[in-house]
């Protein structure tokens, strides 16, 4: 019976022992892969430019309207010059430095005057020849053309010519040759004279005045335009 107990020890014994080695020839279990690391997050797309504001149109300016011009014709007389002389007087001087004065000034109604032509035409009264008075009147008128140009009104616009006794003021009718020379020198003396004759243009100053629409009465249809007449 000992040798039962024994043998059966040394069975276990045995077995153990194999156990021990079929433990001891078994490789160890290899260690899970560690996990794949995650992938990098993609890069954030880069942001849009902004779009650059579109440049703003200028204004265009205010079209301004194209000015009126008026026609301006402007005469004056230097009358009374002294007999058989090719002179003028203080007040014929005086006379025309006051005309040419008012042509460049402005006024309400227009802008100075911008001269085109200027027409000098000198006379005589009726005593003497008259190729005497005709070379008389042409002097006068070169003395007053030569006085506009001392004023500054360009030659290249003066035109001038004599008359002689041609063009008589009406008033010299009652002038009868029977007075004594004195006095018919002296009742002559408006045809002794020169005609200054201005020729120009200048802006309009006036303002344009402003369309009147007419009023409706409430409760009232508004007046109807008139057709446009047939051609």
């Amino acid at each position: 019976m000992i040798s039962n107990f024994r043998n059966m020890l040394v069975a276990c014994a045995a077995s153990s022992a194999m156990l021990l080695g079929a433990c001891a020839t078994t490789e160890a279990p290899k260690p899970a892969p560690a996990p794949a690391p995650a992938p990098a997050p993609a890069p954030k797309p880069a942001p849009k430019p902004e779009p650059k504001p579109e440049p703003k149109a200028k204004p265009e300016p205010e079209k301004k309207a194209k000015p009126e011009f008026l026609n301006i014709e402007e005469k004056i007389e230097l009358q009374g010059m002294p007999f058989a002389k090719a002179e003028m007087t203080a007040d014929n001087k005086k006379e025309l430095d006051t005309f040419i004065g008012a042509l460049r000034k402005a006024t309400k109604a227009r802008a100075v005057v911008q001269v085109s032509a200027v027409v000098v035409t000198g006379h005589t009264d009726r005593i003497g020849s008259l190729k005497y008075n005709m070379g008389l009147s042409e002097r006068r008128a070169v003395v007053v053309k030569d006085m506009l140009v001392s004023q500054g009104v360009d030659q290249k616009v003066i035109f001038w010519e004599g008359k002689a006794f041609k063009q008589p003021i009406p008033v010299t009718k009652f002038c009868d040759n029977k007075m004594k020379r004195k006095q018919l020198i002296e009742c002559l003396s408006p045809n002794r004279r020169v005609t200054v004759e201005v020729v120009g243009r200048a802006e309009s100053l006036a303002k344009p005045k402003p369309k009147v629409e007419p009023k409706v009465e409430p409760g009232k249809p508004e007046p109807k335009a008139k057709p446009a007449a047939k051609p």
